[in-house]
Formats: C-alpha cells, sequence, structure tokens
C-alpha cells in the first residue's frame, strides 16, 4: 500500500517516546531554538520524519560534549560551508578530548596491570604520568610493566 504523498506526522509524544526522552526536553529544545514543530493543530506540536535527524544529532552533539548553544549555532548556520566550519572546530576539539581520554585510560590500563604495590612508585606509571598525562604508549617505554 502506497502513501499518500503526505509525510506521516508524530506528536511530540511520539517522537520523544522513539529516543526515550521525556516531552519536556523536548519543548525545552524548542524554547532555545533547537527545534521546531512543523505545525500546530489545535494547539498540538507535530513533527515530520525530517525531525528525527535532527533529534539524533542534538543527542550525539550532547554526547559529544557540545552544548545546546554550540549545537544550535551550527544548525542556525546560514549555509553549509559555514556549518561544516563549526563542525571541522568541533571536531577538532572532540578528537583533542579523545587523545586525552586515551591516554587516562591508558594510565588507568597499566595501574591495574602493574605488579607493583603500590603503581604510583611504578618507574613506567611515573613515566606515563610525567610524558604528558600518558601520551607515551607503554610498548614505547620498554619491559615489562611493574
Amino acid at each position: 500500500m502506497k502513501s499518500s504523498g503526505t509525510p506521516k506526522m508524530m506528536t511530540i509524544g511520539q517522537l520523544a517516546e522513539r529516543f526515550r526522552l521525556a516531552t519536556h526536553v523536548l519543548r525545552h529544545w524548542e524554547a532555545v531554538g533547537l527545534l521546531t514543530p512543523a505545525a500546530r493543530v489545535n494547539g498540538r506540536r507535530l513533527y515530520h520524519h525530517e525531525h528525527i535527524a535532527r533529534v539524533t544529532l542534538i543527542l550525539r552533539g550532547k554526547s559529544a560534549g557540545l552544548s545546546l548553544d554550540q549545537l544550535r549555532e551550527v544548525l542556525a548556520a546560514p549555509n553549509g560551508v559555514m556549518r561544516r566550519k563549526l563542525l571541522a572546530e568541533h571536531h577538532a576539539e572532540l578528537e583533542r578530548r579523545i587523545r586525552e581520554t586515551a591516554a587516562a585510560k591508558e594510565l588507568i590500563e597499566h595501574a591495574l596491570e602493574c605488579s607493583a604495590d603500590d603503581f604510583t612508585q611504578c618507574p613506567a606509571f611515573r613515566h606515563l604520568a610525567e610524558a604528558g598525562l600518558g601520551t607515551v604508549p607503554i610498548g614505547m617505554i620498554g619491559g615489562p610493566r611493574g
């Protein structure tokens, strides 16, 4: 059976449920300029299928550390060139945070596997810590852990 060509509309509750969000979250995003209903019928907000991509972008952006203001800036960019420029800046920051997180993970992994009674006294651990928050790969230190 083919659709009539009219995009299926969703209520705020249906859109929120799709993402396991409370409806007040979508209302807040509307208030701060991130989300605009496609229509209002009898006071009820209605959304198109395209809103799913926008909500996904907002959620993924938030999980990547972007603020609602930063997300609004990207979504409100006047053109694709500006949007890509803003996203490239956020991407660079995300890459930096990923490197820092990987370094912290490496330090913790060493501490978990270290055979020293006090891993903070372990020369390899200290080298990792002193090398810029664990940015030197363990394989470059040489020798077994501990």
